[in-house]
């Protein structure tokens, strides 16, 4: 007679889990195990891991105040390692007092567009005049050929709007964002790892690493672009947690209280307009309003959302969930972020597309009235579409064959391991100058490197062989999920290894292995309910881990915020020849 245990550890026509098939039989030997399983509610939405409460018990912590603790966390804790990475970000924002790297173009457009609607070409002695004016400059009427979209630029130019066209107005607003970033990881990574612990420890790191530090305290795009790349998967994970809340919700609780699949319920309940997939939609689709690469994040995320509606229909008891997907879920998935996005994207072009078409409006502004006035398609769009077809199709023509040599471009190999950081500032100040000591035996060294807190980097690296391992052995849809934000963000550079790119695109996809890292540093600690030494082992092994990225970071602080040091003090950091 079969138990009624037994029917709680199945799906309906799946086998019992002591009768799993050959190949899941097989797997065992390299890791993979399919855990028991209990009430279906718990598996649709896990509960957060409580604190151990022998910590509590070992600091002499009353209960009332443990509980209080604990009820404050979810958000007391990200609050707090927000704050000190927000601190150290906006201290001494405005220095150098320069326009470093490619702020000499992104600044300008920015201050260009929110006051014309559209980039302009400015003179050749146009850095020394602002920043030796504060701001306080004409803006030229040219219109400029720009490569990518204005999003990050209008972002760029709000904080330029609200503190003055000059160094710290201008990185305002990709510190704010910086920040930001910290806080939506926090919580990401609270919400899938169901620990308040991983999700604080994933944004501490991310506070300390280097190229997340350096890409807040420039204007460049790209810092731009991964807090609208990971503000999407946060508010696709929240959508997740809210679809599989409705699916618990619908399924029939047995006599004894646990909830059991349901073929019929999984397969026909529509779980809505799922507004948190819309909010995705639209920060993809501000993702690629700042730059192309979006797109591909767009398309890897629709994939991701879809997967996850089919594990959840199946856990539920569907018996197939691909086609009840099909029926009831994909249809409005594809409304929510696709023709979100690209409206979303069509909107950002707004400045340029009611610029004048007189020749004095944005650059191409005018090709449908002129060298496109007799297309074949004149009769069915209007002037502004055909003549933003004409210049994006210009822009992806440059793109594609932008060869042109640089000393500081890398290959996407070489990025994982800090093979190849960017300097965006350098000075040799004599002694007694800016900043470098006056006893210095020669000059000093004062540099912006673009480059990762390398312990941090290098075991991100061991990170993802882990997560691709735990995603693949132990079916687990969070490794699955940072695996898939690291692969849309880094996997397509490797389409373009002979263009001229950068390592400073890997912040992109920096949150995912920062929330990889801190999964590995949860399994080094132990899962719970394991014994006092192996936990003592394993916090003891994390807790060098990280003091030993914290130190890095502090090392390194000198060529993140371009303090003047002596030469040897900055050839000591120099640790590969390489970043030289």
């Amino acid at each position: 007679m079969t138990s009624t245990a037994s029917h709680t550890d199945t799906r309906q026509g799946q086998p019992p889990q002591d009768q799993r098939p050959s190949w899941q039989q097989r797997l065992r030997r390299f890791g993979y195990t399919a855990g028991p399983r209990s009430d279906v509610r718990d598996r649709l939405v896990p509960p957060y891991n409580a604190p151990d409460p022998r910590m509590w018990a070992a600091l002499g912590l009353p209960k009332a105040l443990v509980d209080r603790i604990v009820r404050w966390s979810g958000w007391g804790g990200p609050l707090l390692v927000t704050l000190f990475a927000g601190v150290i970000r906006f201290w001494h924002l405005g220095s150098p007092k320069a326009v470093i790297f490619d702020e000499t173009y992104y600044a300008k457009d920015a201050w260009a567009l929110v006051h014309r609607g559209f980039e302009v070409n400015w003179d050749k002695n146009a850095n020394d005049l602002i920043l030796s004016t504060n701001g306080h400059v004409s803006i030229p009427t040219d219109a400029a050929y720009v490569v990518h979209p204005p999003v990050g630029k209008y972002v760029i130019g709000l904080g330029e709007l609200i503190w003055g066209f000059n160094p710290f107005g201008w990185r305002f607003m990709t510190a704010l964002l910086g920040t930001l970033s910290i806080l939506v990881l926090c919580r990401v990574g609270r919400r899938i790892f169901r620990s308040t612990f991983l999700g604080c420890l994933a944004g501490t790191l991310m506070a300390v690493d280097g190229l997340a530090f350096v890409m807040a305290r420039t204007s460049l795009l790209d810092g731009v672009l991964m807090f609208f790349v990971l503000a999407a998967f946060a508010c696709l994970v929240v959508d997740r947690d809210r679809a599989r809340e409705k699916l618990a919700a619908a399924l029939p609780a047995g006599p004894d209280g646990l909830v059991r699949p349901d073929a019929h319920i999984a397969e026909t309940t529509r779980l809505g307009w799922r507004p948190w997939r819309w909010l995705a939609g639209l920060m993809l689709g501000l993702a690629i309003g700042t730059k192309w690469n979006g797109l591909y994040v767009l398309a890897a995320f629709c994939v991701m959302a879809v997967l996850w509606d089919v594990g959840s229909r199946r856990v539920a008891g569907a018996r197939h969930p691909y086609l009840a997907v099909l029926k009831r879920d994909v249809g409005l998935a594809f409304l929510a972020t696709v023709p979100v996005a690209v409206v979303t994207y069509l909107v950002s072009w707004i400045g340029w597309i009611l610029s004048p078409t007189d020749g004095s409006g944005g650059y191409y502004r005018n090709w449908a009235v002129t060298d496109g006035k007799n297309s074949d398609w004149s009769w069915l769009f209007p002037d502004w579409w055909r003549s933003l077809w004409h210049y994006e199709h210009q822009v992806y023509e440059f793109h594609v064959g932008l060869h042109s040599p640089h000393t500081y471009q890398s290959n996407p190999w070489s990025w994982i391991v800090d093979g190849r950081p960017v300097s965006y500032f350098y000075e040799s100040p004599a002694p007694g100058k800016d900043g470098c000591p006056a006893d210095a035996a020669e000059k000093c060294a004062r540099e912006v490197l673009a480059i990762g807190t390398p312990l941090l980097w290098w075991a991100a690296a061991f990170a993802i062989l882990y997560v691709l391992w735990r995603w693949f052995f132990r079916r687990d849809w969070r490794a699955g999920a940072i695996a898939c934000g690291i692969a849309a963000g880094y996997l397509p550079w490797f389409l373009y290894q002979e263009r001229t790119i950068f390592f400073f695109y890997a912040v992109v996809f920096l949150p995912f292995l920062c929330l990889a890292v801190a999964m590995m540093i949860g399994a080094i600690i132990g899962p719970p309910g394991s014994s006092d030494t192996r936990r003592v082992a394993g916090a003891t092994g994390a807790g060098v881990l990280v003091l030993l990225i914290a130190w890095n970071f502090i090392y390194f602080w000198p060529i993140y915020t371009g303090q003047a040091i002596p030469i040897e003090d900055w050839r000591s950091r120099m640790w590969l020849d390489t970043w030289v």
